[in-house]
């Protein structure tokens, strides 16, 4: 049984943990940690507000749910992992690679569970796309299209998006970390990336400090019998028209995921349109709820979660190979 939780930072995602979390217990203690002065909140619930580590660790949580800017989750989450502390950090794992593996390390002798939080996986649009992926619904695969993109300043339209941690890279802002789901479900779909060519660009007129565009292209691993998949890759903060899309390109038709819409749709060779396969509308807090549950279950059960902390550090990597293409203007293998 949870009886002890943290959270880690208390911007919108903290803030949606801390409802989240009491609505899948209703009865937790949850204390927060945050770098400004603490305030009172009783009006969120909660009794407990720490502003350092140590006084986190004398409420004794059992998990911590990390959410605090990407630069600051290695900092914390070490120290709470050599202490025992279960830990859920949210997207990207980090904003650099440095420190990650030892983390991964330390989890492991501990025996706590460490899961990156990529909650796309838990839609049921997306899964179901997965689905049909793996039943072979299309056949053969020759190409896919993944597109992602939203104007920044509408993201939080309550907000100054200049100051966001989007905006900065300080914080772990930019187009390649904030919307690093792309590469995670890409690997959840395809498997294991071996190379990649990119380009990133700062190409509006944006007050930010990071590139607002990545155009790449990503080849998988070669597996004996098939043709190796390669996936276009363009996500953005520039567009108005926000969209979430994957489509794959196939010997039978073509197979799409509306992220947006919670589609999924297949155009069958010969046919004359398209065909709906699935909807789920998606509910905002539905993909962080699942994930949540989730993760509290591998705790009370020590079982391994769905997305590692390995994925995580897989996802930085190829986030690194990703902008040395880009600078070097030439393949990257990943070793």
């Amino acid at each position: 049984m949870i009886k002890r939780v943290l959270i880690v930072g208390l911007g919108s995602m903290g803030r949606r943990h801390v409802r989240l979390l009491q609505e899948v217990i209703p009865r937790i203690e949850i204390t927060v940690l945050r770098h400004k002065k603490c305030q009172d909140l009783s009006d969120l619930g909660i009794k407990n507000c720490v502003t350092n580590i140590n006084e986190a660790l004398e409420h004794k949580p059992q998990a911590a749910i990390i959410s605090n800017p990407a630069s600051f989750h290695l900092d914390v989450a070490s120290q709470l992992a050599k202490e025992g502390v279960h830990v859920l950090i949210e997207k990207p794992l980090s904003n650099t690679t440095e420190g990650v593996a030892e983390l991964i390390e330390t989890c492991r002798q501990k025996g706590t569970v460490l899961m990156t939080g990529y909650n796309l996986r838990f839609l049921p649009s997306l899964q179901k796309f997965r689905s049909l992926l793996k039943e072979n619904l299309c056949g053969r695969i020759f190409s896919v299209r993944s597109e992602v993109g939203q104007y920044l300043p509408s993201w939080r339209p309550d907000s100054d998006y200049r100051k966001d941690v989007s905006a900065n890279a300080v914080l772990g802002g930019g187009v390649l970390l904030e919307l690093s789901h792309e590469i995670d479900y890409m690997r959840w779909l395809f498997g294991d990336i071996e190379w990649v060519t990119a380009t990133q660009l700062k190409q509006s007129n944006l007050e930010i400090d990071v590139e607002d565009t990545v155009h790449a292209i990503l080849g998988f691993e070669y597996k004996e019998g098939e043709v190796p998949v390669v996936v276009t890759l363009n996500m953005d903060f520039i567009r108005h028209d926000s969209t979430r899309c994957c489509t794959v390109i196939a010997a039978k038709g073509t197979l799409r995921w509306n992220g947006v819409e919670g589609r999924v749709e297949y155009f069958e060779q010969g046919k004359n349109d398209w065909q709906l396969l699935y909807e789920n509308k998606n509910e905002r807090d539905s993909s962080f709820t699942a994930e949540l549950e989730h993760f509290l279950d591998c705790v009370v059960k020590g079982t391994t979660p769905q997305i590692t902390g390995d994925d995580g550090f897989m996802v930085l990597r190829l986030i690194d190979a990703i902008r040395e293409s880009s600078l070097a203007g030439s393949k990257v293998y990943l070793k």
